[in-house]
């Protein structure tokens, strides 16, 4: 049986897993409807059985690890108990240190290009909308 220490371990690194998530998820109702699309096994989970997995007061059976790994690009063995012994770091996610950025991908760059090719009044309005989703990098 997993401790109490444990299992908020693994509520932070799931938290830190959904963070990274292309959806923008926004709590345990959100990560419980997104899960149900994506896993395949006989009982959906509730929001309620999340917010234990969030407040780390239980960690989710196997099949679920796998479906949240898969998800969310990561090991299992991460996500269920952290970094591996063997010091292996395959599909283990790096949090970004301040000011760096993430690699260029072929959609980040067509992303660009048509925000480049919008008015600068447009150009302006992505710029506002995007510090509103993320806070502007000068007031961080």
């Amino acid at each position: 049986m997993p401790t109490v220490e444990e299992k908020a371990a693994f509520a932070e690194r799931l938290k830190f897993a959904m963070r990274r998530a292309p959806e923008r998820l926004k709590g345990g109702t959100d990560l419980a409807l997104h899960f149900n699309l994506r896993h395949h096994g006989d009982q959906p989970v509730s929001p309620q059985t999340v917010h234990k997995w969030l407040s780390g007061r239980t960690i989710p059976t196997d099949d679920k690890l796998r479906t949240l790994a898969m998800w969310f690009e990561v090991d299992v063995h991460w996500l269920h108990y952290g970094p591996s012994p063997n010091g292996s770091t395959r599909n283990v996610p790096k949090p970004l240190e301040r000011g760096e950025k993430y690699p260029l991908s072929a959609e980040t760059l067509e992303l660009a290009s048509k925000i480049e090719s919008l008015t600068p009044h447009h150009r302006y309005l992505v710029q506002e909308l995007i510090a509103q989703f993320y806070g502007d990098a000068d007031n961080a």
